[in-house]
């Protein structure tokens, strides 16, 4: 009986001692999915068409996004429109992403001679964030002009382009 315990006891421990050295690997890989880069490139620049001044009250005219424009105080639209667009661009990248549009927040300053005016108040359609359905979408970009009174007459344009920016949500 004692030879009996003493197996069972020595069985016990190598048992034990096998399971406590036993080990188990698993694997696994590792993936990256590069996707298409998102572009945005300009098709239309924003054109506030012809826009009268009268000489003794200011006035804004506001352009949507969609090119339509509208007047306050003193500022009137002629019946010579001239050449009136929203601002337009083609985004690309994946197909089906979202993006975030970002506009600018700050006044951009158009300028004939020594002579200014500032735009501001950006919107755009989509506003603040676009699909790209089959990979592409069209951003139009509307603002408000901001005129002086007896704003002298002139072709104003901006020194400096403002940008819009996109970037995946």
């Amino acid at each position: 009986m004692k030879k009996m315990t003493r197996f069972l006891a020595i069985a016990g421990l190598v048992s034990v001692s096998a399971g406590a050295f036993a080990q188990e690997t698993a694997t696994a890989t590792a993936t990256a999915t590069i996707i298409t880069p998102i572009s945005i490139s300009k098709t239309t620049d924003m054109n506030f068409g012809n826009v009268a001044a009268q000489s003794t009250a200011s006035g804004t005219v506001v352009l949507t996004p969609a090119g339509v424009r509208s007047v306050t105080g003193g500022t009137t639209i002629p019946a010579t429109t001239g050449t009136v667009s929203a601002a337009s661009f083609t985004v690309t990248g994946e197909a089906d992403y979202t993006y975030s549009i970002t506009l600018p927040t700050a006044d951009v300053t158009i300028t004939s001679g020594a002579n200014t005016m500032t735009v501001n108040t950006f919107t755009s359609t989509p506003s603040g964030t676009g699909t790209l359905t089959e990979g592409s979408q069209t951003v139009t970009v509307g603002a408000t002009l901001n005129v002086s009174a007896a704003q002298p007459a002139g072709t104003y344009v901006s020194a400096t382009p403002f940008n819009v920016t996109v970037n995946y949500n």
